[in-house]
């Protein structure tokens, strides 16, 4: 399976006549952009803002991420969601790189939504702050679930995916700057060489934890609750495969930009054939009833043994509740002779000195913590916010309480609420120091 991502490396967003990219400067027709996002009829109102780092300026209810993407040739963009239902991973894809179309409520927020600083501290917390962000600001006619503190977000989240694919089908017939290549022979295939070096799985825990559908990740369009732990190929994630849900604290949220763009999967394909033998993606899912929790862990333990992995990296998507299936995975992959290196977030209280996770185990002798959810942020006001300050405090914001929005635009929060701080895939700046 081969895939190849042409990049175009934006250095500026504006606003034109037309849609097109040239030496850099994406430029969008703003009233076609409209018309496309529209074209679901439960959008009521919208607005396309453009934010750049540096700006002074702060962005929420943010709901979803996508990076600008077309497919030029082998497949469709994100199939059995937005597309239709055909294989991800093989042909050419390009990507507008630099740049990320937002799904910013107008009005509404809820417990899954996150915040963005595009300057000041708060631009410390998110990987987002140093991309251009196309934001699509808008209101929909979901009445059934505005007061709702979990919310689905759908047709915001959908005329995000619609946006990201409009402005990124103006790059299809042109050559890109750069070239990446993945491509990852079938197991049956590889040298002995190649058989020689440690097999290595990367297990990918996604939010699912919710019974009733709209709320979780999706693969091909499959709410990943339904699903066994399924063994994919790495490129089908990078292209789109898989898409995020809507329910996980927002820190602790992986968006489909991060899926497309998962920085320990590319890693991984880097040290293939160098370091490890990279045996492919085990995509495995977050439960409520123990039972459940029981069997994943079981059917993830018995993809490695028999793919003959030695080594795996685990990557939890959220805290809490599912701390006891991350727990479970790396005791079952230990049992199994197979060492584990978890990666995840920690719940260790506004001093940091509670317990990291509702599960624990001597097994997990190796995680990468991502950050603390429960840190308190205290941010200074900005020039202007696109969407609804006060959605932070009046909708459920797993990071904002009544009064946490100050008169003068400054705000107190905890690191929950902001969108994907703690970037589980990997692909971030900030460290861990144990004192």
């Amino acid at each position: 399976m081969k895939l190849e991502i042409g990049n175009f490396y934006v250095r500026d967003v504006v606003f034109g006549d037309k849609t097109a990219y040239q030496n850099g400067v994406l430029t969008i027709d703003k009233e076609e952009a409209i018309r496309v996002v529209c074209e679901d009829e439960h959008i009521t109102d919208v607005d396309i803002v453009i934010a750049k780092p540096g700006d002074r300026v702060r962005i929420t209810p943010v709901k979803e991420a996508i990076e600008p993407r077309c497919k030029v040739s082998g497949g469709v963009l994100f199939p059995g969601a937005l597309n239709k239902l055909i294989p991800a991973g093989t042909g050419r894809t390009h990507a507008l790189k630099g740049s990320c179309v937002l799904a910013v409520g107008k009005r509404w927020g809820g417990f899954q939504d996150g915040l963005i600083d595009m300057s000041g501290p708060g631009a410390k917390q998110t990987m987002f702050s140093q991309l251009i962000n196309i934001c699509l600001v808008a209101d929909t006619d979901e009445e059934f679930e505005r007061h709702e503190q979990q919310k689905k977000n759908r047709a915001l989240r959908w005329a995000g995916m619609r946006l990201a694919e409009y402005i990124g089908n103006c790059v299809r017939d042109l050559e890109p700057e750069e070239v990446e290549t993945y491509e990852l022979p079938p197991l049956a295939q590889r040298s002995e060489d190649l058989q020689q070096l440690p097999g290595v799985v990367y297990v990918l825990q996604l939010q699912s934890q919710m019974l009733e559908e709209g709320y979780n990740a999706l693969v091909y369009g499959w709410d990943a609750n339904h699903m066994l732990p399924t063994l994919m190929h790495p490129n089908e994630l990078l292209d789109g495969a898989v898409i995020s849900g809507s329910f996980m604290p927002s820190s602790s949220k992986i968006s489909t930009y991060q899926h497309v763009n998962n920085a320990t999967i590319k890693r991984l394909l880097r040290e293939h054939g160098k370091t490890i033998n990279f045996l492919g993606v085990i995509v495995s899912n977050l439960n409520v009833q123990l039972e459940e929790k029981v069997r994943s862990a079981l059917f993830v333990r018995q993809l490695a043994t028999s793919l003959g992995a030695q080594g795996a990296i685990v990557c939890e998507e959220g805290y809490g509740n599912p701390d006891a299936d991350f727990i479970a995975v790396i005791n079952e992959l230990e049992d199994a002779g197979i060492k584990v290196v978890g990666i995840t977030n920690e719940c260790t209280g506004r001093d940091g000195r509670s317990q990291p996770l509702v599960d624990l185990s001597e097994k997990a002798d190796a995680i990468v913590s991502t950050g603390n959810v429960s840190q308190l942020l205290r941010l200074p006001p900005m020039e202007k916010v696109i969407g609804d300050l006060e959605a932070l405090a009046r909708d459920g914001n797993s990071g904002g309480w009544e009064g946490c929005v100050k008169q003068d635009g400054s705000i107190e929060m905890e690191n929950n609420g902001m969108f994907c701080s703690d970037a589980n895939t990997g692909d971030y700046y900030k460290t861990v120091v144990e004192y």
